[in-house]
């Protein structure tokens, strides 16, 4: 490679970056990471001959994937230590360094429910699902990278699409419950008692497993004010915080970097929370099923 060919090279991989960002961030779910990734992708473009290479854009696309693709198998048989060593609060908070800004455009763009699910996928799946379904990469070129035929990673793809659309929910309580959750979330992040006071029934019960009271107990909270003192408690972990369908209903997810560290379930009666279950114990967090809202 000649001097004005790295050149080349270098400019227009400059020009793709933030597509391939924007790839490695729904691959990993960290902004962090992602960036750590394209950078990795980098180092290997800047080795590698691109003399036979016909679509530069897609081969790039490609050599990012295969990057976040080891990352999320190697993630994958580390699994078990994530969620017990890291407490909500701890964990809600980005790392300095993934830039707080960038991740929250990133997130934004995405939403934390569909990092929650595809979190969930198999790297083959998620690889498949975010190159096909997201970027418009055909199965042909997808095939390799997993080591599959196209026919296997399309099959890979639709799988994936399954849980990420959820399964069917009656749709008829959704808006009046999106309203009032929403309420709740913003009355939480602001700070605003009356907010709180205004969406929660008098008598609302609130129950928490161990792995979030910071006593490392389960409790139980009962009445509007001491909810709502309770909620306002969790303002930071709320910034991380989004609406989600959990198990068929509106509920929020706390899942930094896609990884669900904190679930809420709410029933909603006459437009006010009665009930709200707050889970962080993992063997329960993996029997929830977590969806995006449907828009």
């Amino acid at each position: 490679m000649t001097v004005d060919d790295g050149q080349w090279l270098q400019e227009r991989f400059a020009g793709q970056r933030g597509r391939l960002q924007a790839v490695a961030y729904r691959m990993l779910g960290s902004a962090e990471e992602a960036e750590d990734a394209v950078q990795d992708a980098w180092l290997r473009v800047s080795r590698a001959d691109t003399g036979a290479v016909q679509n530069l854009d897609a081969w790039l696309t490609t050599v990012v994937a295969r990057v976040c693709l080891n990352v999320l198998r190697s993630r994958r048989t580390r699994r078990e230590v994530g969620l017990d060593e890291h407490l909500p609060e701890a964990a809600a908070e980005p790392a300095p360094d993934a830039g707080p800004e960038q991740q929250a455009v990133l997130a934004d763009s995405v939403g934390l429910a569909l990092l929650v699910v595809l979190d969930t996928l198999t790297p083959a799946e998620r690889l498949a699902f975010v190159l096909h379904d997201m970027f418009d990469l055909p199965f042909e070129e997808i095939a390799p990278i997993v080591d599959r035929s196209p026919a296997a990673a399309r099959q890979l793809a639709s799988r994936a699409r399954r849980r990420v659309r959820g399964e069917p929910v009656p749709a008829r309580d959704l808006p009046r419950q999106r309203r009032v959750v929403d309420a709740y979330l913003a009355a939480t992040r602001t700070g605003d008692l009356s907010g709180l006071l205004a969406v929660l029934d008098p008598d609302v019960v609130l129950r928490a497993d161990r792995f979030v009271s910071p006593a490392g107990q389960q409790v139980e909270v009962r009445g509007a004010a001491a909810v709502a003192r309770g909620a306002l408690a969790s303002a930071a972990r709320a910034r991380h915080t989004e609406p989600a369908l959990v198990d068929g209903a509106v509920g929020l997810v706390s899942a930094p970097g896609g990884r669900l560290l904190v679930a809420l379930t709410f029933v909603v009666v006459a437009d006010r929370i009665t009930e709200i279950d707050v889970v962080g114990e993992p063997d329960r967090l993996a029997e929830l099923r977590i969806a995006p809202l449907p828009t």
